[in-house]
């Protein structure tokens, strides 16, 4: 697969420098339209479909394939940092912290058996956001009271709401808990932010909203899409219909 950076077509909003310090920048409060993406080794099109992705507005790529090498993933990873950052935007890294590392992520995701909160925070950049995914009520709260201070998390995910291949085995928590995070969220004085994830797509996006969630997590409505641009334009336009 090529991974060369393309070239690309002008009128794309470029920024002048990537994001120094994610958690102290807004771009990760103001999020709302978060994909992972595998490496798209049957396609070979990741550069270019990270490319289509942001410019629908995708706010946050985090790239999570479990079947390629190190060497492969930082080599698809420079590709990601350079787009994102000519777009103004995040990318994320997904369970390991050296991958994180060594390429500059501003962004590092772990779930509730990787690394704990304060080793990942030891690890990896001073300067990365870190989220963490929550399947629970009690791992609602346990990320809303572990957002303070300057080792805290920066953002979580609820999920997965519907069942997901991406995540054979993992019971869906329903709607249910989305309301829940929802609720829990509002009553702290500054919650971190907060993304609804698994199985949300075109056809029941309005149903996560409206049970509270502002921001998503999505895979397969951008990744099998036949066009990832307006995919997630239809995304967000959905979200805040319904949010509205």
């Amino acid at each position: 697969m090529n991974v060369s950076t393309p070239s690309f077509p002008a009128g794309h909003r470029a920024p002048a420098t990537e994001v120094v310090n994610s958690r102290d920048s807004d771009a990760l409060k103001a999020a709302r339209l978060y994909l992972c993406t595998d490496a798209r080794r049957d396609r070979g099109d990741f550069a270019e479909f990270v490319d289509a992705a942001f410019a629908g507005g995708v706010d946050i790529i985090q790239l999570r394939d479990k079947a390629i090498e190190a060497a492969e993933e930082l080599d698809l990873l420079a590709v990601l940092k350079e787009t994102a950052v000519r777009h103004g935007r995040l990318w994320a890294v997904n369970d390991r912290a050296d991958i994180a590392v060594l390429s500059g992520a501003p962004v590092f995701h772990i779930g509730q058996k990787d690394l704990p909160l304060p080793a990942a925070r030891t690890l990896v950049n001073g300067n990365a956001a870190i989220g963490l995914s929550s399947h629970t009520t009690g791992q609602v709260d346990a990320a809303l009271a572990a957002a303070a201070g300057p080792a805290g998390l920066d953002y979580f995910c609820v999920g997965p709401v519907w069942a997901t291949p991406t995540k054979p085995g993992r019971a869906a928590v329903g709607p249910d808990l989305v309301k829940y995070a929802a609720d829990a969220s509002g009553k702290v004085a500054d919650p971190v932010p907060w993304f609804a994830i698994g199985g949300i797509d075109h056809g029941n996006v309005r149903q996560v909203a409206e049970a509270g969630a502002r921001r998503i997590v999505v895979v397969r409505a951008i990744t099998e899409a036949p066009d990832p641009a307006a995919a997630a334009a239809s995304l967000l336009d959905a979200l805040d219909a319904a949010g509205a």
